[in-house]
């Protein structure tokens, strides 16, 4: 007699390893374990901090430029008051260790129903410590929790996938990235006017509860080329041959200043445009969507917006690792690839921040090679998954209603259309 429910298959392996790496990431930011390089907690018991301070007395931190989030981040850094009787640093990283819990139980449960599998959650049981203690000390892995759980309610509540990428959105931005691979029609709509009203209402909320909401809107207009970034690697060269500009600390990150920056900058925003054209491009051309599109759209999408940043700081590669986790939380998906290259892209991440931070800084051979590599894997995997998002879901032909209804009634699943 079945069940109906397909097995995971791992038993308690996941558990365990879940359990001893984030015991090593805890001891890291607890500073029982040291890693070398710069305190990756400051961020945590200083500036998160100072801006807790701030939000208490009612209003958002308007004087200080490195606040550049929206108006939803001042939960996460308010979160610790959850646990009032611990000190700030302690109550944030306890917090992030739970969402991490969390987004291990959301990808185990999924891989209970039938044509999920468990690979998902082995992704993000090796991606997180592959980053090391830093993704603790941000608040991006509490934003990826929320994208973890939109793409899996969105599977079968389009309406869920909708409010909960508005208010990830509404944490950091780039979950409104989610929405772009929602089957056509009424999950759409469903999903698209959820995610409207959503972000209406919080947006409204947000402004009335404190002054200074969208205050971030012109600290993050006047950001510059941040040294990690793909564009950066142009400064770095030019270093080597003499050119006159520095590095400085800007914005809360650190920045290239001085000839030509304004000019990469700007073209890094072209290619950004770029990504966006294609995205609209593909949505317009698409067909054959299946239950894993959404997933692999977003996660393609938050790489080619990754990929083309100013700033490539290395707490975002746990968005990649969170979205490429729900990929492979289907079987048959076409990001297997991607998501390797991204989980080889955070093991360098490690090296490059803290390990070799000063070495970055200064443009010395070591750590320029750790950008390259970091970031070659990260342009790699970003081409690979927009060409393989688009032959899975963009037929060789039109494809007509009749056509996608049956393979819609056959489970979701595209196949190729002959010539």
């Amino acid at each position: 007699m079945t069940t109906g429910r397909a097995p995971t298959g791992t038993g308690p392996w996941p558990y365990a390893v879940w359990a001893l790496t984030r015991g090593w990431l805890l001891a890291c930011v607890f500073k029982v374990v040291t890693v070398a390089g710069p305190d990756v907690t400051v961020d945590v018991s200083v500036i998160y901090r100072g801006w807790y301070e701030v939000l208490l007395t009612g209003t958002y931190p308007l004087d200080d430029v490195t606040w550049q989030y929206p108006p939803g981040a001042a939960l996460a850094i308010l979160s610790p008051a959850l646990l009032p009787s611990w000190e700030y640093a302690t109550a944030f990283f306890v917090l992030v260790l739970v969402c991490d819990a969390l987004v291990l139980g959301l990808l185990l449960y999924a891989g209970r129903r039938p044509g999920i599998r468990a690979a998902g959650a082995w992704v993000w049981v090796a991606g997180v410590p592959l980053l090391g203690p830093t993704v603790y000390a941000r608040y991006d892995l509490m934003v990826t929790a929320v994208a973890v759980a939109a793409l899996l309610a969105g599977v079968r509540r389009p309406r869920a996938l909708g409010a909960l990428a508005a208010f990830g959105a509404l944490l950091k931005g780039w979950p409104a990235l989610l929405l772009v691979g929602v089957r056509k029609g009424r999950p759409t709509r469903a999903a698209w006017t959820s995610a409207a009203l959503s972000a209406a209402g919080l947006t409204v909320a947000f402004a009335l509860w404190m002054p200074g909401a969208f205050a971030f809107l012109a600290f993050q207009r006047d950001r510059g080329t941040e040294i990690e970034s793909l564009g950066a690697l142009v400064f770095h060269i030019a270093r080597q041959f003499g050119w006159a500009g520095r590095v400085e600390l800007r914005y809360g990150s650190v920045e290239f200043v001085g000839p030509h920056v304004e000019l990469v900058s700007a073209l890094a925003l072209g290619l950004a445009v770029l990504a966006l054209g294609w995205l609209l491009l593909w949505r317009l051309r698409a067909r054959l969507f299946a239950v894993r599109t959404p997933a692999e759209a977003a996660f393609t999408a938050v790489l080619l917006f990754t990929v083309t940043s100013r700033v490539i700081s290395p707490q975002y590669v746990v968005w990649l690792v969170g979205l490429a986790a729900v990929c492979l939380v289907f079987r048959g998906t076409a990001m297997a690839l991607p998501a390797v290259l991204v989980l080889v892209a955070a093991g360098v991440t490690l090296l490059e921040f803290p390990i070799g931070f000063g070495s970055v800084v200064a443009s010395e051979a070591w750590g320029v090679t750790l950008l390259v590599v970091r970031n070659g894997l990260l342009v790699a995997a970003s081409l690979i998954a927009a060409r393989r998002l688009w032959r899975s879901t963009v037929p060789d032909r039109p494809v007509g209603p009749r056509a996608e209804a049956a393979r819609g009634a056959a489970g979701g699943q595209p196949s190729r259309v002959a010539r």
